[in-house]
């Protein structure tokens, strides 16, 4: 058609990151590769890509600080161009060969001249190269999903080579790998960025530019590279990569951040769940969250096969019940008022306010002094744009400050006294009247303001303040944002409520009288009894890392979609946050009267 209408051609392929799964499974792709002058896996004529490698400077330090920075965040996720992986899979034990599979009638494999005769060359070499060394045959994902077939079958299996096809992370797979072959697949790119310098009997993309050994080496690609460089080019520069919450073209960054939600959300979803001691009102956004492999089961008994999960501070505490809870960037609105969550934790060793046992929040603040640098920067992003947007767990209070007290401020945030942050996280301070007795007590020339629970001043939970004790605090401020107020104290005494964590984000000295999970870290004033697990000693964007990104799940209102904490704190700047409905607020008062009855 291009010859006859003398018209040029613009060849449209999937990015190298594409999507959990392969296209003929339906699912459009996150990235696209536009090109105006061939396509990248035929060496035939030479690509927008090939010119890129070949011709462009790629020696801005930015760029390839970009580039290293989205190799490590791709390994630390274990991100690959089908995301559907788990980690958790078992891979064979170290010092085996990989021997990566495509599909027949591919079209890389048939661009660079490559037939099945290559791949039985192929599997031949890696056994003669490496002998005594066993041999895994990595499938393809559309083979496994039996959708095409591959080049090898039971056939070539024998003693030493065995045939892999369960969706096991490559990350994990060429860790233990002392060599990889390929022909022409994406799997040997990623296994560049993994450390490897594969075997190459096609003539990839990624062949030519001295980080392959390469068996028929493109005559044209004579330059050396630096993994960045290639990274750098073949994934910033190159793809035109899609933002589904803006529904615009975005960096690579922003793709990243989508592909780690989806694939976390299969990777913990995928067996199903069933979930008990959930509330109706809240059944359809658990199914929102944890439902999109398989719907939930709402049964307060396990089914085979499924996790079983509840929420935490109504279901039975067993070691092998998930427990559930919002997280903690959660709405704008009140729980107690049945507004949706933006984000839930599921936590399978405890709960994040419990102290008395560890949790999976214990355990990744644990080990956040470990994490990329990627990752801790990240971090520190998310803080400064939460703290600039003035958000905070519910959103919600009026902006008008009232005439604050001269001198030094000092704010105690009320509690929900029968929350179970309080009944498990308090010591010997077990209401908010004794926390502000305690507190006037120890710092009796510091102006104490107060400011209540929201649920407590809607009338929904216990915790109203007796008249006798407001007169510890010069200054009460109801229904006040949280953030207002946080930008005028200059320290926060609390037993474990949240507002004490949103004034670390916010650089103000914290002390606790409980156990609250930011307590114990070298971060706050603990007088309370510290758990002795709690050893590590993270930074403060490594607390937020995994307070913020590695704990909680996150959902996009508008797409429906998993998403990552960037999406959510976007949505709550702009306000695009769907309100609750009328049957919600019906419920809500209902709620609230049943409060008010059961503590008379």
């Amino acid at each position: 058609m291009a010859e006859r209408r003398d018209a040029p051609i613009l060849r449209v392929e999937d990015a190298f990151l594409r999507s959990l799964f392969p296209g003929r499974e339906g699912e459009p792709p996150m990235g696209l590769l536009l090109d105006r002058n061939g396509v990248h896996f035929d060496p035939a004529q030479a690509s927008d890509l090939e010119k890129l490698l070949s011709t462009a400077l790629l020696d801005d330090t930015a760029l390839l600080n970009r580039a290293r920075a989205a190799i490590e965040r791709m390994r630390h996720a274990h991100l690959t161009k089908f995301a559907a992986v788990d980690p958790a899979l078992p891979v064979p034990a170290p010092g085996y060969v990989v021997v990566i599979d495509q599909t027949q009638g591919d079209a890389s494999v048939t661009a660079s001249g490559a037939d099945q005769a290559t791949f039985r060359d192929m599997l031949i070499s890696a056994r003669v190269e490496n002998p005594g060394c066993p041999i895994v045959i990595k499938a393809h994902p559309e083979t496994a999903g039996g959708h095409r077939p591959g080049h090898f079958d039971e056939s070539d299996l024998s003693d030493g080579v065995r045939l892999l096809d369960t969706p096991v992370s490559p990350w994990a797979l060429f860790d233990g790998a002392v060599a990889v072959y390929t022909v022409s697949s994406g799997l040997g790119f990623e296994a560049i960025f993994a450390g490897h310098r594969p075997k190459v009997f096609g003539q990839p993309f990624y062949a030519g530019w001295g980080l392959t050994e390469d068996r028929t080496p493109p005559p044209r690609r004579t330059r050396s590279l630096t993994r960045a460089q290639l990274f750098a080019a073949a994934m910033i520069l190159y793809p035109k990569w899609y933002d589904p919450s803006r529904d615009r073209l975005c960096g690579l960054d922003r793709v990243l951040g989508w592909l780690e939600a989806e694939a976390r959300a299969w990777r913990e979803d995928r067996q199903g769940w069933a979930a008990g001691n959930m509330r109706l009102w809240k059944r359809n956004h658990i199914n929102g969250f944890f439902g999109t492999v398989k719907p939930v089961v709402f049964s307060d008994r396990p089914r085979e096969g499924r996790r079983q999960m509840a929420w935490a501070s109504l279901g039975p505490q067993e070691p092998e019940v998930v427990q559930v809870e919002d997280g903690f960037l959660r709405s704008r609105g009140l729980g107690a008022r049945l507004t949706p969550p933006l984000s839930l934790v599921a936590d399978d060793l405890g709960i994040y306010y419990d102290p008395g046992r560890e949790s999976r929040l214990e355990r990744l603040i644990e080990a956040s002094p470990g994490l990329p640098e990627a990752e801790v920067a990240r971090a520190e992003r998310l803080v400064g744009r939460i703290c600039r947007a003035g958000l905070s767990k519910y959103n919600v209070g009026h902006r008008d400050l009232p005439e604050m007290p001269r001198g030094r401020r000092i704010l105690v945030p009320g509690q929900v006294e029968d929350d179970a942050s309080v009944i498990r996280g308090a010591d010997r301070i077990i209401t908010n009247a004794a926390l502000l007795s305690f507190t006037r007590a120890q710092n009796s020339d510091t102006a104490i303001l107060y400011k209540p629970h929201p649920d407590v001043e809607a009338g929904l939970r216990a915790g109203r303040l007796p008249e006798e004790s407001a007169g510890h605090a010069d200054l009460i401020v109801p229904d006040l944002d949280a953030h207002v107020l946080l930008e005028e104290v200059d320290e926060v005494w609390t037993i474990t409520s949240l507002m004490g964590f949103e004034a670390l984000l916010r650089g103000i000295p914290v002390t606790c009288t409980g156990t609250p999970f930011y307590a114990g870290w070298g971060l706050t004033r603990d007088l309370g009894p510290v758990p002795e697990r709690r050893t590590a000693r993270p930074s403060l964007a490594q607390l937020a890392h995994a307070v913020l990104i590695g704990y909680p799940r996150y959902r996009d209102p508008v797409t429906g979609r998993p998403c990552p904490p960037e999406v959510i704190v976007e949505r709550l700047e702009r306000g695009e946050i769907p309100r609750p409905g009328a049957g919600n607020r019906i419920l809500s008062k209902l709620q609230g009267l049943w409060a008010t009855v059961a503590r008379r």
